[in-house]
């Protein structure tokens, strides 16, 4: 099985705090399975730590109110290269991010207000046909 996985959730530090998300049940899930790491916003040279961003009438901005949309698409474009035309089994991402959020993003207001809709990446790979899911819902995929 080959599983994309957000890299914050194995570890690396890459939120935009500069700290991670690491998952143990997705660390778990992970073993004997060909993982790929990705980081959008890494590979769209946005770094880490960085300005928060949420999603605001379609676009990412963030909390000072610089549009970053054109950086979060090309960190969607590197992704998919990187991903190349290996056929994707799963994907898990971070839940929440304006970049891989599945099924919760921020309303864009910056309070902490969430609201049903994708991340740019989530979207992008949910469009292309990959199953995208948040860790929570590793007990809903079958072990091989």
């Amino acid at each position: 099985m080959k599983v994309l996985v957000s890299a914050c959730l194995v570890g690396e530090n890459c939120k935009y705090n500069g700290g991670n998300n690491y998952d143990e049940q997705v660390m778990e899930f992970l073993k004997g399975k060909e993982a790929i790491l990705i980081c959008p916003e890494l590979l769209a040279g946005l770094g880490a730590p960085r300005n928060s961003c949420e999603i605001v009438n379609g676009r990412v901005f963030d909390n000072q109110g610089n549009d970053l949309d054109e950086a979060f698409r090309e960190g969607v474009r590197l992704s998919l290269q990187k991903i190349g035309d290996g056929t994707i089994d799963l994907a898990i991402l971070q839940p929440r991010s304006p970049t891989c959020g599945v099924h919760q993003i921020y309303d864009g207001t910056f309070t902490g207000k969430l609201i049903p809709g994708q991340g740019v990446f989530a979207a992008e790979l949910i469009k292309n046909g990959v199953r995208v899911i948040e860790p929570s819902e590793l007990q809903t995929i079958p072990e091989e």
